[in-house]
């Protein structure tokens, strides 16, 4: 399957959800991850009209989206993984949203970067709604205290995003997620990928995340 039949496949799927649960199908966004891609894919879901995408590496994406940003003015890029300190003043120059903020030193730094670039990407906070060890993302019972932080440092958080673990139901984390959101008055929620966009997108996901959905299987 072609990258374009892929992404209308998706969009399909998404506007048949959505009449399903009374959303627009306009309300929910597709994040296409581009980790790993080859030049070819990337160029050929530009082709198509995609122009959202989601990287979880800074070096890589900068790499991959520097020169591309002259071609096309209306490029969104999604930072989707963690970040370091001491990167972000690179990520506030690249990315036009960062959904991975999960404690409050790294809110602390990307409020000193925006200030010192002029540059104010949107700020997700990530909620590890599994409680993995292995896993970034704020605690659930310490979620509210972060925003606080953040909100009292001057960084304006527009929505949570989330990984549910693998072995879990997935729509149990999107519904917990969402949850979380209403009761902290935040709109935006990233949650769901190739396996389970259409799952996020019944319970309230305005963006999901596919790579494999939308790229096909990574060669190599």
């Amino acid at each position: 399957m072609s990258i374009a039949a892929a992404r209308a496949a998706i969009e399909k799927n998404i506007r048949q959800v959505c009449a399903g649960s009374g959303r627009l199908a306009g309300d929910v966004k597709i994040i296409a991850v581009s980790k790993q891609q080859p030049d070819a894919r990337i160029d050929d879901a530009l082709a198509s009209g995609q122009r959202l995408f989601g990287e979880n590496r800074l070096q890589e994406a900068q790499a991959r989206w520097k020169a591309r940003r002259a071609a096309y003015p209306d490029l969104r890029l999604h930072m989707i993984g963690p970040l370091q300190t001491n990167k972000a003043g690179a990520a506030v120059a690249l990315f036009d949203c960062i959904e991975t903020v999960d404690r409050a030193a790294l809110a602390d730094v990307l409020v000193k970067e925006m200030k010192k670039q002029n540059r104010f990407p949107a700020c997700f906070v990530q909620v590890n709604t599994g409680d993995e060890s292995q896993k970034s993302g704020v605690a659930v019972d310490e979620l509210p205290a972060l925003l606080e932080h953040c909100r009292a440092a001057g960084l304006t958080i527009s929505g949570l995003m989330c990984i549910p673990p693998q072995s879990d139901i997935p729509a149990l984390h999107f519904a917990l997620l969402k949850k979380l959101a209403e009761r902290h008055g935040l709109k935006e929620l990233s949650m769901g990928m190739s396996a389970d966009y259409e799952q996020a997108a019944a319970l309230g996901a305005t963006y999901i995340r596919v790579g494999t959905a939308f790229f096909g299987e990574r060669e190599g």
